[in-house]
């Protein structure tokens, strides 16, 4: 098999300036929702490679991915640029443990992101497996300002799909926006906020937590739900806390 894989852009929607999302048509192996694929370019003879989270599940058509733009990111920065019919570079396989079969089976599964490290979430939410698996799913999605929430169209229909055991909870740092809490994902799991506004409580007794997205929300939530009596989720050592760091 060969390591890299032709694809090619289908649409590039740019929800703000530094936001964007492809689509992108390839013929490659099977992945499991909660993976990874590097894709590349080759950018002045030179072919720069960087992974990125499905967004689209597993079986969907085309795949799709979920980007910032980075001021110094040389990749973020040609890919935002692609249009439709234009090349894109995948690897033959896809790669990561961000997955359900990592996670024990309890009652509750809370999904934390921040940023673009919500896109996995999208990629097992679009599963059947995660509803088979939990009574209760949480996606919590932390970020800045409104219009870095392009996906609530998505969130609106798992809603419709799932209204007895889906619930969704924005974060919104820096304004007031309806239904969000104003503030950080750590401090809410200090003092209750989070779980009050959804209302479920956790506990290690009944729920499983995913983090991903910006390592200092990841490693403070991690030293949060540990106060509370969580544990690391290791193959090794079953625990209540699984984590991705997304950049």
């Amino acid at each position: 098999m060969a390591s890299w894989i032709e694809g090619r852009v289908v649409e590039n929607i740019h929800w703000h300036e530094n936001l964007f999302s492809l689509k992108i048509e390839a013929d490659i192996p099977q992945f499991t929702a909660g993976q990874f694929m590097s894709l590349a370019l080759e950018i002045n003879n030179e072919r720069v490679a960087r992974p990125y989270s499905f967004l689209s599940s597993p079986g969907q058509s085309p795949l799709e991915f979920f980007f910032y733009v980075a001021s110094d990111g040389v990749l973020s920065n040609a890919l935002v640029k692609l249009e439709r019919g234009d090349k894109v570079i995948l690897k033959s396989k896809a790669q990561g443990f961000f997955i359900l079969d990592e996670i024990p089976a309890t009652r509750d599964l809370w999904m934390v992101g921040t940023g673009t490290g919500i896109a996995p979430y999208f990629s097992i939410l679009g599963a059947e497996e995660v509803w088979q698996k939990y009574d209760n799913v949480v996606l919590v999605e932390g970020v800045r300002s409104s219009k870095d929430l392009p996906y609530m169209d998505l969130i609106e229909k798992i809603s419709q799909a799932h209204p007895d055991n889906f619930k969704f909870q924005a974060f919104v740092s820096r304004e007031d926006f309806p239904n969000a809490i104003k503030g950080r994902i750590p401090a809410s799991l200090s003092d209750g906020t989070l779980e009050q506004k959804v209302g479920l409580t956790l506990s290690p007794s009944d729920s499983q937590v995913m983090l991903c997205g910006n390592p200092d929300m990841v490693k403070d939530c991690v030293e949060t739900l540990k106060s509370r009596g969580f544990e690391k989720n290791l193959r090794r050592s079953p625990g209540q806390i699984t984590t991705e760091n997304y950049w």
